[in-house]
């Protein structure tokens, strides 16, 4: 199911239950702190991304303010706000990173795929996004895809993994 366009999104059941166990983890009145764990929950269920509206469901759900909601998902770069490709290259560009090359690996791979950071490719497969350091320092330059790190990147292991990707 497709929830780009959901105006009103819903939890299923099942997640509703999760959720509920979640909040009932913490003290009355101390609900905000089961934020995290339900926007993961929000983004994996509504298409990959935070809308406003599963942003104010999430607000509701843990009977806070909207703007609540939005300042954590926009201060955590583990967040989309928008829609995303079904590869999500988040490069690391913070000092180690960038000392041994993230910039230039950045735009090499800007450049390949015909969009800049923080877009998506035409075809929905791949979005770049710079994110900060993602505790993998030695193994410079390096980004995220998912649960998976690549490190010690270089143009032709880029190459690679794009071509790894497509297939």
């Amino acid at each position: 199911m497709n929830h780009t366009d959901i105006k009103e999104p819903k939890f299923s059941a099942e997640s509703m239950s999760e959720v509920n166990r979640i909040i009932a983890q913490y003290p009355a009145g101390k609900q905000k702190s089961a934020i995290l764990r339900v926007l993961h929950m929000a983004e994996k269920e509504f298409g990959g991304w935070l809308s406003v509206a599963s942003m104010d469901y999430v607000a509701s759900l843990l009977s806070i303010k909207p703007i609540e909601v939005y300042e954590v998902a926009s201060f955590y770069s583990m967040f989309n706000l928008k829609p995303v490709g079904k590869n999500v290259l988040e490069f690391c560009h913070t000092g180690p990173c960038a000392i041994e090359g993230a910039e230039k690996l950045i735009e090499y791979t800007c450049k390949k795929l015909g969009i800049n950071s923080g877009e998506t490719t035409a075809d929905g497969q791949f979005t770049i996004k710079e994110v900060e350091c993602l505790g993998a320092c030695g193994y410079a330059p390096m980004l995220q895809l998912g649960d998976i790190f690549k490190e010690h990147l270089t143009e032709e292991k880029m190459d690679a993994l794009i071509e790894e990707l497509r297939n």
